[in-house]
């Protein structure tokens, strides 16, 4: 599994997205069993407790469950995935919108550079 960190920015929310998208689109399944906080924590380049966090949080939400002893696991219930991961969408939408008019842009400017941006290659 890899991990695409900002680490200019809080950890916990990027591991529940990173973890919500895997889980709506299938990489992970209901029920199945996640590896270790440790294993998570080495892979992304983490603290164990920041993982640890992460993991109660998508607990709180219904994402995951654990089982004492055994580890975390997926709930059965993906849909609340789906939900958190386009909560996120919209958040992260609504604020480059903000930003992006804060610089001057209108609504319609908006909605035409980014229907013709492209990466840069080196981006990709």
């Amino acid at each position: 599994m890899e991990w695409k960190l900002d680490k200019s920015k809080p950890l916990c929310p990027q591991i529940g997205e990173q973890l919500c998208l895997r889980i709506a689109t299938g990489e992970f399944r209901a029920g199945e069993r996640l590896l270790s906080v440790r294993d998570v924590a080495l892979a992304a380049g983490v603290n164990p407790n920041t993982v640890q966090r992460s993991f109660e949080s998508l607990e709180q939400e219904g994402i995951l469950y654990s089982v004492r002893g055994s580890g975390w696991y997926v709930a059965e219930d993906i849909s609340r995935a789906r939900a958190a991961l386009e909560r996120t969408r919209e958040e992260k939408t609504a604020a480059y919108v903000d930003e992006m008019t804060a610089l001057g842009m209108g609504l319609d400017e908006v909605k035409n550079f980014v229907a013709a941006w492209s990466p840069k290659e080196d981006a990709v």
